[in-house]
């Protein structure tokens, strides 16, 4: 016979095969009520196990019973971690990963089964099937990501994903212009519609989404500085909306050089004679670099105008972000220190600064040992 428990909390009775059994009630859902059985051999046992998962359930750790899959548990990780907490297109990204790649390789494995030797043999599978190496350690980072949590969650003792090695992904060389050849692109672009957002992205090196995004409550002219608060970014079924920067340290307030000031105040006034021109059009949306009625832009039809821009000042073809690569190697090169341009472009760590502007080291070193020598030398 059942032994009834309050509400949200389970009960207990005994199998004609003579094992106890615990229902655990999880709450609502969509509508629906979620219950999860747990067994054991004793009526002591099963009571001490129904605790441990209402326990859990309060603590908001998962219920993971031994029978939990690694596809029941990506699936819960996504809904109820990587959604709320990351950017709609990150989840987006995770979410075809697992079910396009992850799923279909080991998720019908029980999650406290799960070996090095399962993950090893995904990467060298997803490796041998032509994917590029870029591509397989994504994969690799996301199930590690995932199985990180289910560490925290207590549903497994360590994350074996890290104990596989994932192949070699070379390094591609950073992409940027020459003080020279940015000088001769500013001086291509101006006058052009998109001149002061192809000024912010080289002076300031903003990510696309960044630039996107500015509102002009996001600019103080007088101060001379610019906020990044949000990311335009373009979702499906909802268009182009703002998002979350990527980390907290991409939300930034940045000291605008003059050369970016003076494009803003001509860009104001160009987009106020746009404004009249629309008449009942417009969209009065607050962005910063908007279509001819106000609307926000469309990044493909940016890097549109942005490579056009590059041949048309006879300068080899780039992507929007190598702008952002010129702005930080051109810091670097002036001398400012790493951890300035690491605060300037929003970089999580110093270490991502460092790593990705390496090529820009040297020459930094060499004024370094020259500037040591103009103190200490022999006068």
């Amino acid at each position: 016979m059942a032994k009834n428990r309050g509400a949200n909390e389970g009960s207990i009775y005994k199998r004609k095969d003579g094992r106890w059994v615990a229902v655990v009630n999880l709450g609502w859902r969509n509508g629906k009520r979620y219950r999860k059985n747990v067994y054991a051999h004793t009526r002591a046992g099963v009571q001490d196990r129904l605790n441990e998962a209402l326990r859990n359930h309060q603590l908001g750790i998962p219920f993971a019973p031994e029978r939990l899959t690694v596809e029941q548990f990506l699936k819960g990780w996504l809904e109820d971690h990587v959604k709320p907490g990351t950017r709609p297109r990150t989840y987006e990204s995770y979410e075809g990963a697992v079910r396009l790649h992850i799923v279909p390789a080991i998720g019908k494995i029980r999650l406290v089964k799960l070996t090095a030797q399962n993950v090893q043999a995904f990467v060298n599978d997803k490796t041998a099937s032509g994917l590029s190496p870029r591509t397989v350690e994504y994969l690799h980072s996301v199930l590690s990501r995932a199985l990180n949590r289910a560490v925290k969650w207590d549903l497994v003792r360590r994350n074996v994903a890290k104990l596989a090695t994932t192949p070699r992904v070379p390094r591609k060389p950073v992409s940027t212009l020459s003080p020279d050849e940015a000088k001769v692109f500013l001086k291509g672009i101006r006058g052009s519609r998109n001149e002061a957002l192809y000024t912010v992205a080289m002076a300031l090196g903003l990510r696309k989404g960044e630039a996107l995004g500015l509102r002009w409550e996001d600019i103080d002219l007088n101060s001379r500085t610019l906020t990044v608060r949000h990311a335009l970014q373009r979702q499906k079924g909802k268009g182009k909306v703002l998002v979350e920067p990527k980390s907290d340290r991409s939300r930034r307030t940045i000291n605008m050089p003059a050369i970016v000031g003076k494009a803003l105040r001509v860009h104001r006034v160009r987009q106020n004679k746009e404004r009249l021109v629309a008449g009942s059009a417009w969209k009065d949306t607050g962005y910063l670099f908007t279509t001819t009625i106000g609307t926000p832009m469309d990044e493909r039809k940016v890097l549109i105008d942005f490579k056009k821009a590059l041949r048309d000042a006879g300068l080899p073809e780039r992507r929007f972000h190598d702008a952002r690569h010129t702005a930080a190697s051109l810091l670097l090169a002036q001398g400012v220190s790493p951890r300035t341009v690491m605060e300037v472009l929003g970089h999580s760590q110093i270490t991502l600064t460092m790593n990705t502007y390496a090529h820009v080291m040297p020459a930094m070193m060499e004024d370094a040992a020259d500037k040591m020598d103009a103190i200490l030398g022999d006068n």
